[in-house]
């Protein structure tokens, strides 16, 4: 079936005008978080992190008979509010010990606010403290178990921190969410906002280049007509 010149002006028109509005999307995005403080969106200036130490008492043989049998894969030392803590991962996940009394340690809503507290760049009190029961877009490079801990300030911060090693995860507030917004547009992530690689952006790609080559082959097909 042979496409004829009008009809293909027709399509180059319409799809001209999608990609058009895309690129409009993509230039006014990038401009945006361009724009943006990044600073603040990554939540403010970080807390210099805390040395760990090496405890002066072995209670490694109290830890080891908790742990019996279990292989372990990998083990560190590193600071938690109050104290340090022995971090082991064996085959069925990661465990806390104390590193003064060897002790289990469980991350729990109290210890998850003071590490969020510890790392927030204010004054601002907690508001409260929620165990996650899903994945959300503000966490989605990490895994449950997720503490959130929310402050009370005028950015509407949200610090997010393990459930299962006490870490800090991140650090969101209204600039980060503004931010996440203009990537999902720039992207066109709308779903999880992380690939490039998604169909979508895939077919705009090639849409594009279809726009040059068919605008090249109309110039060349109709020519210039002289007014």
């Amino acid at each position: 079936m042979k496409l004829h010149s009008h009809s293909l002006r027709v399509l180059h028109r319409w799809i001209g005008l999608i990609i058009g509005l895309q690129f409009v999307l993509w230039a006014g995005s990038g401009a945006m978080m361009a724009v943006l403080d990044m600073e603040e969106v990554a939540g403010g200036p970080r807390p210099k992190p805390e040395q760990s130490r090496v405890t002066e008492v072995d209670r490694w043989p109290l830890i080891q008979a908790q742990l019996g049998s279990e292989p372990v894969q990998a083990l560190s030392i590193r600071p938690l509010p109050g104290g340090q803590v022995y971090e082991i991962r064996t085959p069925d996940g990661i465990r806390l010990f104390d590193a003064e009394t060897g002790r289990l340690v469980t991350i729990n809503a109290a210890l998850a606010s003071q590490v969020a507290r510890d790392a927030y760049p204010g004054s601002a009190p907690v508001k409260a403290v929620h165990s996650l029961r899903e994945v959300t877009l503000a966490v989605r490079n990490h895994e449950l178990p997720i503490w959130r801990v929310d402050f009370a300030d005028e950015k509407n911060s949200s610090f997010y921190v393990s459930g299962a090693t006490g870490a800090l995860l991140e650090r969101r507030n209204d600039s980060w969410r503004l931010w996440d917004f203009f990537w999902m547009l720039h992207n066109m992530d709308y779903v999880n906002r992380t690939s490039f690689n998604h169909p979508l952006i895939i077919i705009v790609g090639f849409a594009a280049v279809w726009l040059a080559i068919s605008g090249v082959y109309l110039l060349f097909r109709t020519g210039w007509r002289s007014g």
